[in-house]
């Protein structure tokens, strides 16, 4: 099979762990808890796309398993928060834009397989 087929067939297989949350921040304990928890999505390899929106490649279903599992871990105890995932396809389909200008989407960075 041709190169292409693979990597039309990776785009299914990899996928984009998004998080969304409203987290309370009325008094002081409560900022420092939602501040925590985006620090941990951050050093969790999540990128801000929004202001509570966070987002990561993950190149399997295993490893975005992996980053899920992490997250609920460090879930705050107040505040809603959702975990979703969509494959590199359908991330592709979004359109973005800055005002009225399309946006350069953001692109996954180059994992090495050994297998």
């Amino acid at each position: 099979m041709d190169e292409s087929f693979y990597s039309r067939l990776n785009q299914y297989r990899s996928l984009w762990v998004l998080v969304f949350f409203d987290l309370p921040t009325e008094t002081k304990k409560d900022r420092k808890i939602a501040s925590s928890f985006r620090k941990k999505l951050l050093d969790d390899g999540f990128s801000m796309f929004q202001f509570s929106i966070y987002m990561r490649f993950c190149a399997s279903r295993e490893n975005a398993d992996v980053h899920i599992k992490r997250v609920k871990k460090n879930l705050p105890p107040k505040g809603k928060v959702g975990i979703m995932c969509i494959t590199d396809k359908q991330f592709g389909m979004m359109e973005l834009f800055y005002g009225t200008k399309v946006a350069e989407k953001e692109t996954p960075s180059q994992q090495l397989e050994l297998f």
